[in-house]
């Protein structure tokens, strides 16, 4: 099994990165291969709603060419993703958001049938965190 989790936070080693290592020891403590993505660390572009992914005869994959390119297929080829982010201003950090465009929008269908390009299921968790008091 090969388990890949996503830091969507600017802070190495604070409570998104810790959560996300912590959650990849348990996987490897059940024998999974793991690996830890920075996105901070990724030179990369965001969607910019070309299409390609979605013409006649596509790959279903981002045809921008970058830093994440070799992410994403290693993201698509793994069994299962944990991809973490802080909430800042009641959403996602920009970079996460900007990485789940690029990530999803190849996939998705405009037709209820496949309603997605996706060959199989992935399970994918998602890791919240945010610096509030107890209060």
């Amino acid at each position: 099994m090969n388990v890949i989790a996503v830091n969507g936070s600017p802070r190495k080693g604070w409570n998104t990165h810790k959560m996300l290592q912590s959650a990849l020891d348990g996987s490897t403590s059940q024998g999974a291969e793991t690996k830890l993505i920075h996105l901070y660390d990724v030179n990369f572009k965001v969607c910019k709603s070309c299409l390609a992914c979605k013409r006649i005869g596509a790959e279903h994959k981002c045809y921008v060419k970058d830093e994440l390119t070799p992410i994403l297929e290693e993201l698509s080829n793994a069994d299962a993703l944990i991809f973490g982010s802080p909430i800042y201003f009641m959403e996602l950090t920009g970079v996460m958001h900007a990485f789940l465009e690029r990530f999803y929008f190849p996939y998705v269908t405009y037709n209820t049938n496949p309603k997605t390009f996706f060959e199989r299921k992935l399970p994918i968790g998602f890791i919240y965190t945010m610096n509030i008091t107890k209060e």
